[in-house]
């Protein structure tokens, strides 16, 4: 006895698990765009605080190579001069400021507000103050109490003096424009995931629709109902799976049907032997010879015929389940098949036609099928009567087929014939067998995925026909 399989940890629906997927992801997606763009703008930012404090340089620069002295009008020498006329006529803005130094000692202030004050921030001109006094050029980031600067130091030599220009920006307050643009990139982001979390809900919904109604479908089949199937929509993955699904259910129900089936031949057609052996076995006279002797052979002839049956129904039931097609070569088996169908009986036995051409089939099943048809013509028919065999083909079909000139079927029993024990209803009284045989020989046709077809006129013949698709080894077996 089997046990059935205990499941651990949380159940969590796929569902669930694709939208959560998605929504990580898709924050995952948003977090790095956000990074590389905070990052982007960092830099766009850094290299404009380097190009205003460049400019600084070179309006400098022009001071120093053309400028004049407003109040002499002489060229402009003195470096302290130079300083104070810069800031003079330089506006720096809200967020930078300049300030200079003279003999490393702060000494000028800029007139025009706003600005950034920076001689207020005593530890950016202690730091500075060492800078000024140099001979080159310094771009730096410096970091105080208060915020974090850029700037640079623009030394002037002069003959009995130095000075120097120091231009700063407050990057804080410069990247606050940056900052208010990330909150808003977090907001968006966090409403694009809220929005992305009922749309994936809907499309995955939808893209697992199929999954729901598989699942349904396969918990609503029993014993008792074994017609439900999944609708298949679309062309998709889950459709295709949809489908298997619905073929494996198209076997199964087939094989629990065959299984029924064969449960209630067995329980009907033994129950009839069974009895006559019993009723004979209670009336037997022990003491009477002659009756022991004709009981014997009568339970012995029940028994045969109890193993002949048997027989019959494990053979059906195996038909469509052993089927083993190969590429076979068509005019051979049809010459094969007549070679072995001359001693089943003596009739004039002629090759109607012979179809040369390749076919996946199982030659053995064929073979079985074929040749019960032949049996039937024999017992159908008198001694010495024409028996054809043949086989064609048209470009979808392989037809084998054999044509008697027996007692033939009336109309109305043609479809009743393939039923199982089933027999005409005329020139059957003295033919054994147990009425399993054309059940036998269409089960086999399915299993190839084909029938059997049946043409007769009473008093003329019959023809039977295996009618058997032609297509190549490697395509489904199955039945449309």
């Amino acid at each position: 006895m089997s046990s059935k399989p205990v499941r651990t940890g949380v159940a969590i629906s796929i569902r669930t698990r694709i939208i959560a997927a998605v929504i990580l992801v898709a924050g995952a997606a948003l977090t790095v765009s956000g990074v590389l763009v905070f990052i982007l703008q960092q830099r766009a930012l850094d290299a404009r605080a380097v190009d205003s404090l460049r400019q600084s340089k070179v309006a400098l620069q022009h001071l120093i190579e053309g400028g004049t002295n407003p109040e002499t009008g002489g060229a402009l020498t003195d470096p302290s001069e130079i300083v104070r006329l810069h800031l003079a006529r330089t506006f720096s803005g809200a967020h930078a400021g300049e300030v200079g130094f003279v003999d490393g000692v702060l000494y000028w202030l800029p007139t025009q507000e706003p600005r950034l004050h920076l001689e207020d921030d005593a530890e950016l001109m202690a730091h500075v103050a060492p800078l000024t006094t140099g001979t080159t050029t310094i771009i730096q980031t410096y970091t105080t109490t208060r915020t974090t600067y850029r700037l640079i130091v623009v030394p002037i030599a002069g003959t009995s003096s130095s000075a120097a220009l120091v231009h700063a920006i407050d990057i804080r307050e410069y990247s606050e424009s940056s900052s208010s643009a990330m909150v808003l990139y977090v907001l968006a982001a966090v409403g694009t995931l809220a929005l992305v979390v009922p749309f994936a809900w809907f499309a995955v919904t939808r893209l697992l629709r199929p999954i729901g109604e598989l699942r349904r479908a396969t918990d609503s089949i029993g014993e008792a109902d074994l017609r439900t199937r999944v609708p298949v929509r679309g062309n998709d993955d889950l459709s295709g799976l949809a489908g298997a699904v619905n073929r494996m259910l198209d076997r199964v129900e087939t094989a629990v049907m065959a299984r029924r089936e064969l449960l209630d031949d067995v329980s009907h057609e033994l129950r009839t032997p069974i009895t006559v052996v019993r009723g004979h076995m209670e009336l037997l006279d022990p003491s009477d010879r002659d009756d022991v002797v004709e009981t014997r052979a009568l339970v012995i002839d029940e028994i045969d015929r109890m193993g002949t049956l048997v027989g019959d129904l494990l053979e059906l039931a195996r038909a469509s389940d052993t089927v083993t097609p190969s590429s076979v070569d068509v005019e051979a088996l049809t010459e094969a098949v007549l070679d072995k169908a001359r001693a089943l009986g003596q009739r004039r036995w002629n090759l109607e036609a012979s179809a040369s051409l390749t076919c996946c089939l199982d030659p053995v099943r064929i073979t079985q099928a074929w040749l019960q048809l032949a049996q039937n013509a024999v017992q159908y028919s008198a001694a010495g009567t024409d028996v054809g065999i043949g086989s064609a083909s048209d470009s979808q079909w392989v037809r084998l087929w054999v044509r008697d000139k027996g007692v033939g079927i009336a109309p109305g029993d043609i479809e009743r014939i393939r039923g199982r024990f089933v027999r005409g209803s005329s020139g059957t009284e003295h033919v054994a067998g147990s009425g399993l045989g054309l059940s036998i020989v269409e089960s086999i046709a399915r299993a190839h995925g084909g029938h059997l077809d049946i043409e007769s006129t009473p008093g003329e013949g019959s023809t039977f026909t295996l009618v058997i698709p032609l297509r190549p080894c490697g395509a489904s077996g199955e039945t449309p």
